[in-house]
C-alpha cells in the first residue's frame, strides 16, 4: 500500500532521503524527466502545451534534532518543525539512521509542584532516555545533530480510517504520485519539496527555477471534528472529502482556481469541503511569491492530530482528493 510505505518511511526536515528514494522509484515510469536539485527537491516533469502548472507536496515531517548530552546519559533536543510541547512527554522515538530507540522523559506528576502541573512542559525540561548510564556511553552511539522521529507504524483503523505518522504531508505525496500516473495537456511539474515544516525552504528554490503560472499545494491539513469543539472551529471534517482552502497565514488563494476546482467536484459528484480556518501555511506561500508570481490554491486531505505522534485520516477522503485533482488537471 503506497500510503503505508510513505508514512512508515523516515523523513524529518533536512533528512528526507528515505522518502525521496521511494518517490523516485514510484514515479520513474510515468514522467518525462526527473531532477533532484541541490536542496533535495524532486522535480518531475510531464511535458505539455498548456499552462505551466506546479502540483506540490512536501516530503518532510516534523521531528526532533539532538542538541546536547546530559551527565546521566540522556539527550537534550529541539524541534524540527512545529511540535507542541504538550504532546511530547513519554513518547517513544527513533534516533538517526540506525533508528536507535529512545523515550522522551520528564519529571513524574507526583514530583511536580502546583505551577508545573498547570503549564505545558518546555523542551528544556524534557530529555531523551536511550538507556545509557553516562554521557561518555551516549556519545559513542549518538552524535550531535542527529534527528529523531516518533516511533509510530501505519495501520488501518475503524471503518475506512487509517492511523500513522507523518500524514502531513505523506498524504499529499501519495496523491501526487497517483496524479502523475495519468496524462494531461498542461505542462505539468510534480514537485516533492523538502523542508516545508521549517519555512517552505525547498519550495522557494523549486518554484524559482520552474516559474509556474499555477501552483497547487497538496496537504494533510488540520481537522478537529471531535467532542467539545464548536462547529465553527472545525476547520475540516473527516469523511467529507478533500478540503479546498480559502486563505492561510502565507497565502490568499486565487478565486478563479478554487472556483474551478469546486466546479469540477460538483460536476463529477466528488465529495469536497471548504477549509474553514486560516491558520498555518504551506508551500503555496513560497510558490506564489517568486518571479512574476503564480496563481495558487491548496487542496488537502483532512487529518486529525497532525504535528503529533499519530494522525488519523479517511481513505475515502484520500481517494476523492486523487479523483478531484486528476479531473481538475484535465480541464487545463
Amino acid at each position: 500500500m503506497l500510503i503505508k510505505k510513505l508514512c512508515n518511511a523516515v523523513g524529518p526536515s533536512g533528512y528526507e532521503g528515505e522518502v525521496r528514494n521511494i518517490i523516485k522509484e514510484e514515479i520513474k515510469n510515468y514522467v518525462d524527466d526527473i531532477k533532484v536539485d541541490n536542496m533535495g527537491n524532486i522535480i518531475a516533469h510531464k511535458k505539455g502545451n498548456g499552462p505551466k502548472v506546479v502540483v506540490d507536496a512536501h516530503m518532510d515531517e516534523v521531528g526532533f534534532i539532538i542538541t546536547g548530552y546530559n551527565d546521566d546519559g540522556t539527550l537534550r533536543f529541539g524541534a524540527l518543525g512545529g511540535i507542541n510541547p504538550k504532546i511530547i512527554p513519554s513518547k517513544v522515538v527513533l534516533i538517526g539512521d540506525k533508528k536507535l530507540p529512545g523515550v522522551i522523559g520528564l519529571k513524574p506528576i507526583h514530583l511536580q509542584n502546583k505551577d508545573e502541573r498547570k503549564k505545558p512542559v518546555p523542551y528544556d525540561k524534557c530529555c531523551i532516555d536511550i538507556g545509557s548510564n553516562s554521557k561518555e556511553e551516549t556519545k559513542k552511539v549518538v552524535k550531535l545533530g542527529e534527528y529523531a522521529i516518533f516511533d509510530t507504524k501505519f495501520s488501518k483503523f475503524g471503518e475506512g480510517l487509517v492511523k500513522g505518522r507523518a500524514f502531513d504531508d505523506r498524504m499529499g505525496c501519495a496523491v501526487l504520485i497517483e496524479i502523475l500516473k495519468e496524462n494531461y495537456n498542461c505542462d505539468l511539474y510534480g514537485v516533492f519539496n523538502v523542508q516545508e515544516e521549517v519555512g517552505d525552504r525547498g519550495a522557494y528554490v523549486s518554484a524559482y527555477n520552474i516559474q509556474p503560472d499555477i501552483g497547487i499545494a497538496l496537504e494533510g491539513t488540520i481537522c478537529a471534528d471531535m467532542p467539545g469543539v464548536p462547529k465553527y472551529l472545525m476547520a475540516t471534517e473527516i469523511g467529507k472529502g478533500p478540503a479546498i482552502s480559502i486563505m492561510d497565514r502565507t497565502s490568499i488563494f486565487n478565486n478563479e482556481i478554487t472556483d474551478a476546482i469546486i466546479k469540477v467536484a460538483e460536476e463529477k459528484g466528488i465529495s469536497h469541503q471548504r477549509r474553514r480556518a486560516i491558520a498555518g501555511g504551506n508551500d503555496a506561500g513560497a510558490i506564489h511569491t517568486v518571479g512574476d508570481g503564480a496563481k495558487v490554491a491548496t487542496v488537502s486531505v483532512p487529518c486529525r492530530y497532525i504535528h503529533s505522534s499519530v494522525s488519523v485520516a479517511s481513505l475515502d477522503d484520500y481517494e476523492n482528493t486523487v479523483k478531484l485533482m486528476k479531473e481538475y488537471l484535465k480541464t487545463l
